[in-house]
């Protein structure tokens, strides 16, 4: 109990940076500095105005100098940040594995928080999240000696870059080619593609890191929660888009969390 209270923590602290990334990134501003400030008033954000949950809570969702409303989404990024620390702590302990899976889940919340309101998703996290998984992948083929490695992980990262980034581009190429060429259906809203290369460049991002059979599962599992969104976004809204990353991070972490047990359940039908 105490080991998950202390990983929760731990989990909101990293949630309040991945806030900055997603707040930042998409400005093309520094995560670094300057320091934490309001975005209507630009006051700086003093520490004891800056503890994960605790201080939105006392605030009462509004900042202290303007009063202007802070976003829900602060305390929802600590939230899922510090649920997936102690999920993935519970899973693998304190390993390789744990630090690894944390660098994934981290990109993941990053990706889909920005695509939901900007419809993009940084190169920083996918391109940045493709070179590093490929290399954390290559280091889980180390063993306890400097002349023992183990190529599969490399191997399976590396088509998993290929594979996941490759079966989606290949999707929507054949989907905008009969649409558009074939059928002549016009343009909705603009848009000229089906899929937008931030989703191409985030399913190679997750191929790099659970390697090809998960990507596809993720790629798979992804259009059931598309679905229900869309249709729900369609009637409420009257719009026919979406952004995709957080359908394909939702079944990159089903994939993660439950790949064995639904593979074997399709199997066993």
């Amino acid at each position: 109990m105490i080991s998950a209270i202390v990983t929760f923590i731990f989990g909101s602290v990293v949630g309040s940076f991945l806030n900055v990334c997603i707040h930042r990134m998409p400005k093309g501003e520094s995560v670094v500095w300057p320091r934490s400030h309001c975005p209507h008033c630009n006051k700086r954000i003093p520490g004891y105005d800056n503890i994960p949950f605790i201080s939105y809570i006392l605030l009462k969702g509004k900042c202290r100098f303007c009063q202007k409303k802070i976003s829900l989404r602060y305390p929802l990024v600590e939230l899922a940040t510090a649920v997936m620390f102690v999920l993935l702590f519970k899973r693998y302990g304190l390993s390789y594995n744990f630090f690894f899976y944390v660098v994934f889940a981290c990109s993941l919340i990053i990706a889909t928080f920005v695509d939901i309101k900007h419809r993009i998703i940084p190169d920083e996290v996918s391109v940045g999240g493709i070179i590093i998984g490929f290399i954390l992948s290559s280091i889980r083929g180390l063993h306890l000696g400097p002349f023992s490695f183990s190529w599969r992980p490399m191997v399976n990262s590396l088509l998993g870059i290929v594979i996941g980034g490759g079966v989606i581009y290949i999707t929507g190429f054949l989907f905008d080619l009969v649409y558009f060429k074939l059928l002549k259906r016009p343009p909705i809203q603009g848009e000229t593609e089906s899929i937008g290369g931030g989703d191409i460049k985030l399913l190679a991002m997750i191929g790099a890191f659970m390697g090809w059979q998960r990507a596809l599962l993720a790629f798979f599992i992804a259009p059931f929660f598309g679905l229900v969104f869309g249709i729900i976004s369609l009637v409420r809204k009257k719009d026919h888009t979406i952004p995709y990353g957080p359908f394909l991070s939702v079944g990159a972490l089903i994939s993660l969390f439950w790949a064995h047990k639904i593979i074997r359940f399709f199997l066993m039908r």
